[in-house]
């Protein structure tokens, strides 16, 4: 996989992440430590609730999505570096689901002040296997130009 730096990158451009698959014990482990919600923990008390059975936390989701960014969905040389944005759950994600992240490069601007770097801003969709959006972004991150 070709690594990018700023001046590879265009409005346009397109990523698609490998797949993740989402595993109950993994998710549960997640919830415990850092969304301890009876709906993230336990089948039976998520069944009495609006999602009607076991859910993933959204910021497993969240972090599912950094993993695949991060492992190839967005081949920036330099990291992928947050500097705000907005992010929406848009449907629940449960034990067996495989996601994936399609983004989009929205816009591409050279720092004024520093020429070695720029704000590259994207939208993102995480997606399951029926291909529903269950999480989407749209992040700003900071991409330096190559090395001279």
């Amino acid at each position: 996989m070709e690594l990018l730096y700023l001046e590879d990158l265009s409005a346009g451009m397109r990523f698609e992440s490998g797949s993740f698959a989402v595993d109950e014990e993994d998710m549960k482990r997640f919830a415990q430590q850092f969304d301890p919600q009876p709906f993230h923990l336990d089948e039976e008390a998520g069944r009495s609730t609006f999602f009607g059975g076991l859910v993933a936390s959204g910021w497993y989701t969240a972090a599912i999505t950094m993993r695949l960014w991060t492992s190839g969905g967005l081949p920036f040389a330099c990291g992928v570096i947050g500097m705000g944005g907005e992010i929406g759950w848009l449907k629940p994600v449960r034990a067996g689901d495989v996601l994936r992240v399609v983004s989009t490069i929205v816009d591409v601007t050279t720092s004024k002040s520093k020429q070695d770097r720029g704000i590259v801003a994207v939208s993102a969709d995480t997606l399951n296997e029926a291909g529903d959006v269950v999480f989407n972004a749209r992040p700003r991150f900071l991409v330096f130009a190559r090395p001279r």
